[in-house]
C-alpha cells in the first residue's frame, strides 16, 4: 500500500513573536527594489487554474511558477543574491538600497569591496543561485552538494564557474562542511538559509529576499481580484522559504491572514515532528533522506523561520514521493484552457496535497481542520522548474511514483491495495 500522508495540528505555545518583524512590508519592499535591479528581472507568471479549481471544487487554485526566474529555473536566487548584497552593505558602511546591480557589477565595487569566497550547501537550487550572483558580481563561490545529488544539477553550478563537490553525506553536514571552510578562509562567507544561534543575520537576509515572491504574487492576485488567499500552502525543507511566505502574508493581512499549510517530504519532516511533538520546541531528523524531493531533504530547521511558523501555520504535513509526482503529472498536462506548469519534484508537492485533500476522503480530518472547501482560494508556490529533466520525464511522461487509484461503480474513488511500483511494472509488462 502507498504511503500515507501524515499531519499534525498546530497546538503549541505561542513564542513572544520577535522574528515576525523580518518579513515586514518595508523589508521585502527593498528586496524586490533590488532585484528588479537586475537586467534579468521579470514577474515570474501566477498560473490561475480555474478548470482545475473547478474540478476539485475549489473557488479559486493559483499556482506561482518559478521556473522563469532570472533564466535559472528555480526562486532560490531571491535570497542568496539579497544576502550577498546585503553583505556588500555592511562591509562597505552603504544601505543596500544604493547596492545595486548597476553597482554591484562595477569597477567600483572591486575598489571598495574587492573579492570575498561565498561558500554554500545545497542539492542545486540554492547553491545556482548563490554561483549565478558571485558570477555577475564578480566574486568567487564554493558549493558542497549532499550525498545522491543529480548530475544535471551539479553541471549547472558548474557553469557558473564556481568550485562544486558532490559530498558522502547528507544536507545539513554538508552545511556544517562549508562553514567550516568558510571560517578557515580569509574573506569567506557562508551563505545558508539555514540559521542557527549565532547565525541569523545572513538567514533573515536570505529570507527576505524569498518575500520578492511572495510580494508578486499578492500583487497578481489581486489584479485577478482575488484581493486575499483563503489558503497559503508553502513547502518546506529547512523552513526558511515557509517562514518567509507565511511571515509576509501575515504582515499583509494583519487582521485576516490567510490558512497557512506547511508541507514537508516524508524523511525529512523535521517541522511535522516539532509540531506533532506540541511543545514548541524543533526537532531535528538526521541520517539518510532518500525522497525525489531534493530540495527538500533537510533536517535541521531554521530557527527564525521555526519561530514565525509555530505561531502562524495551521497544520503541518508530511509528504511521501508520489504526492509530489501527482503534482507534477497535474501541472503539466492541465485542464483544458489551463495554463501549463513545468514544475519540479520540491516545486509540486502542494499542489499534489491540494488535490489529494479534495479527492481522497481519507484525508477529510485534515481538509475539515484547515477549512478546504469551494469557498477557497488557494494559493501555492511552484518553486523550481524541471532541475532534473531526465527524473522529470521518467516521472511526468513514464509514471514513476504513480498513485494508484480506481473507480468503484457508484462513482467513488479508493486507492488500490497494490503498491504502486507493482502496478507500474504490470503496465510495462503488457
Amino acid at each position: 500500500m502507498a504511503d500515507k500522508i501524515q499531519w499534525a495540528g498546530n497546538t503549541m505555545p505561542k513564542s513572544d513573536d520577535k522574528h515576525l518583524g523580518i518579513m515586514s512590508l518595508d523589508h521585502v519592499k527593498k528586496a524586490r527594489a533590488f532585484h528588479q535591479s537586475f537586467p534579468q528581472y521579470t514577474v515570474t507568471p501566477l498560473a490561475r487554474l480555474d478548470g482545475q479549481a473547478a474540478r476539485l471544487g475549489l473557488s479559486n487554485l493559483c499556482v506561482k511558477d518559478e521556473s522563469y526566474r532570472f533564466g535559472l529555473n528555480a526562486f532560490k536566487v531571491l535570497g542568496g543574491s539579497f544576502a550577498m548584497a546585503n553583505y556588500i552593505a555592511d562591509e562597505t558602511g552603504k544601505d543596500v538600497a544604493d547596492c545595486t546591480f548597476d553597482y554591484l557589477t562595477s569597477d567600483q565595487l572591486a575598489e571598495d569591496f574587492g573579492q570575498a569566497t561565498f561558500f554554500t550547501a545545497t542539492d542545486g537550487n540554492h547553491g545556482r543561485g548563490v554561483a549565478w550572483a558571485a558570477n555577475k558580481l564578480g566574486q568567487k563561490a564554493v558549493v558542497h552538494m549532499p550525498k545522491g545529488s543529480t548530475k544535471p544539477r551539479f553541471d549547472n553550478i558548474a557553469a557558473e564557474g564556481a568550485t562544486v563537490t558532490i559530498e558522502e553525506v547528507n544536507y545539513d553536514e554538508c552545511v556544517r562542511m562549508a562553514a567550516a571552510e568558510a571560517d578557515a578562509c580569509e574573506r569567506g562567507v557562508i551563505v545558508q538559509d539555514t540559521a542557527w544561534e549565532g547565525y541569523e543575520k545572513i538567514p533573515s537576509w536570505i529570507m527576505e529576499g524569498y518575500g520578492t515572491m511572495a510580494s508578486e504574487a499578492a500583487e497578481q492576485l489581486r489584479e485577478m481580484a482575488i484581493n486575499r488567499p483563503t489558503h497559503v500552502f508553502v513547502q518546506a525543507g529547512v523552513g526558511s522559504l515557509a517562514g518567509a511566505v507565511v511571515g509576509y502574508f501575515t504582515n499583509l493581512y494583519p487582521d485576516n491572514p490567510p490558512t497557512f499549510v506547511v508541507v514537508e517530504c516524508a524523511p525529512a519532516a523535521c517541522l511535522y515532528k516539532g509540531a506533532a511533538a506540541g511543545d514548541g520546541d524543533p526537532r531535528i531528523v538526521d541520517g539518510d533522506m532518500p525522497s525525489i524531493m531534493a530540495g527538500l531533504c533537510c533536517g535541521e530547521p531554521n530557527i527564525l523561520g521555526w519561530d514565525i511558523l509555530r505561531n502562524h501555520t495551521t497544520a503541518f504535513v508530511s509528504c511521501p514521493d508520489w504526492v509530489t509526482a501527482r503534482g507534477m503529472r497535474t501541472l503539466g498536462a492541465p485542464e483544458k484552457g489551463d495554463p501549463r506548469v513545468i514544475s519540479g519534484e520540491s516545486g509540486a508537492v502542494t499542489t499534489g496535497l491540494v488535490e489529494t485533500l479534495m479527492l481522497d476522503p481519507e484525508y477529510a480530518e485534515l481538509k475539515e481542520l484547515i477549512g478546504l472547501d469551494k469557498t477557497s482560494s488557494v494559493l501555492c508556490f511552484s518553486t523550481e522548474g524541471d532541475t532534473d529533466p531526465d527524473q522529470y520525464r521518467r516521472i511526468v511522461w513514464e509514471g514513476e511514483y504513480p498513485t494508484c487509484w480506481q473507480t468503484d461503480l457508484s462513482g467513488g474513488s479508493r486507492r488500490t491495495l497494490l503498491p504502486a511500483r507493482t502496478v507500474l511494472l504490470a503496465r510495462r509488462a503488457h
